[in-house]
């Protein structure tokens, strides 16, 4: 008598997220912590008597963040595209609030914040994140006006003018880099004509230029990113500093702890200029391994971006595009902005440099990427 076997077929289970894309926001937020404790450990001691405060501090903000980002993670795409227009007007709002004595924060000479001590907000960070998803609804809403008539990318740039005004106004020129250059990225990826975004690039450019030099400390630093070493007690200070962080890190960099310009030599060592202890800590080989941790970040969300567009979600698509060209360009302005290349600002490394306001955010973004894979995953299967 003839046996028969049964051949079951193998069943695999769903993958719901990108697993590249896990791993890289996994790999730079736990590398993050892990310089920026080393960056602020001298400070926090003689600060807060306790070396790692703000280590904790900022456990804490990621725990937030993440408590947060799981909750918004429930909500789908489509909820996001309706509040874009009450989002913007609500953070519009928040920004003139911060200029009013006795409402806003003021920390070394710059409004930024609502709130006070622990409970104090970086609005200009909620702008960028606002700013993009009110362009993502536009972009769907006005493609056609965005790709062939000139009104289509001229209504938001109005709108971009008067968010640019009141960040000038904190002053916070580094946010309003991004913000811009980000909204003109997200609607060159949209179809804009190649000759209509060379001439609004170009606009604002010069505006950006203008704005640079008309105010003598904007000026200062321009001059003073040019040439660090004449005036390295003055102006060049903060770079001298970075530019030495790097020349003493070499390939493989003087160790991991061992940085001397973390000894209040080179301010906001834990902040804006982390990527120059990480270049003095672990040399060109820590640069090479940041900078390619980002580079699968950014393509994986563009990938992410790219699906749902083939999906025909093109809301969700705008979004990725968007959150993925925030990240690509405060990353390489961070990192200009350390080695000398572009003018000192106040920038941050995403998902890296110490601060709440970045923390909370950045774990929403990443709620809202992951929302935007599991929907691409849903729907293809």
């Amino acid at each position: 008598m003839r046996s028969y076997s049964i051949t079951r077929p193998t069943v695999t289970a769903p993958t719901y997220y990108d697993k590249w894309f896990v791993f890289a926001v996994l790999c730079i937020a736990l590398f993050g912590l892990l310089m920026m404790t080393s960056a602020s450990i001298v400070i926090s001691d003689k600060q807060m008597h306790q070396p790692f405060y703000f280590l904790f501090k900022q456990l804490v903000y990621l725990a937030l963040g993440i408590v947060l980002g799981s909750f918004i993670i429930q909500f789908e795409i489509v909820f996001w595209e309706k509040l874009g227009g009450y989002l913007l007007l609500s953070v519009m709002l928040m920004l003139a609030l911060v200029l009013i004595p006795g409402i806003g924060h003021t920390v070394n000479g710059s409004a930024r914040w609502l709130g006070y001590g622990p409970l104090s907000f970086q609005v200009s960070e909620l702008a960028k994140f606002m700013m993009v998803i009110y362009m993502a609804g536009y972009l769907v809403r006005r493609n056609h006006e965005i790709r062939f008539q000139w009104s289509g990318f001229i209504k938001p740039m109005l709108i971009l003018a008067a968010i640019a005004v009141l960040l000038l106004r904190e002053p916070d020129f580094g946010a309003t880099v991004v913000v811009v250059a980000t909204a003109l990225g997200m609607m060159f990826l949209a179809g804009m004509r190649l000759q209509h975004f060379l001439l609004l690039f170009s606009s604002v450019l010069g505006a950006m230029a203008l704005i640079a030099i008309s105010a003598p400390y904007r000026l200062a630093r321009l001059t003073g990113f040019l040439n660090p070493w004449e005036r390295p007690f003055d102006t060049g200070y903060q770079l001298t500093q970075s530019l030495i962080a790097f020349g003493r890190g070499g390939w493989f960099g003087v160790g991991l702890g061992e940085s001397i310009q973390k000894m209040f030599y080179l301010p906001e060592a834990h902040t804006d200029f982390l990527f120059a202890v990480i270049a003095e800590e672990l040399g060109l080989m820590g640069i090479l391994l940041v900078m390619s941790l980002f580079l699968l970040l950014v393509i994986r969300i563009f990938m992410i971006g790219q699906k749902a567009q083939q999906l025909g979600r093109h809301f969700a698509g705008f979004l990725a595009y968007g959150f993925g060209l925030w990240i690509a360009i405060q990353f390489i302005v961070s990192i200009g902005v350390n080695s000398g290349l572009l003018p000192t600002k106040g920038l941050t490394l995403p998902l890296m440099s110490y601060g709440g306001s970045s923390a909370l955010v950045s774990c929403i973004v990443i709620a809202l990427l992951l929302r935007i894979d599991y929907e691409n995953r849903q729907n293809t299967t």
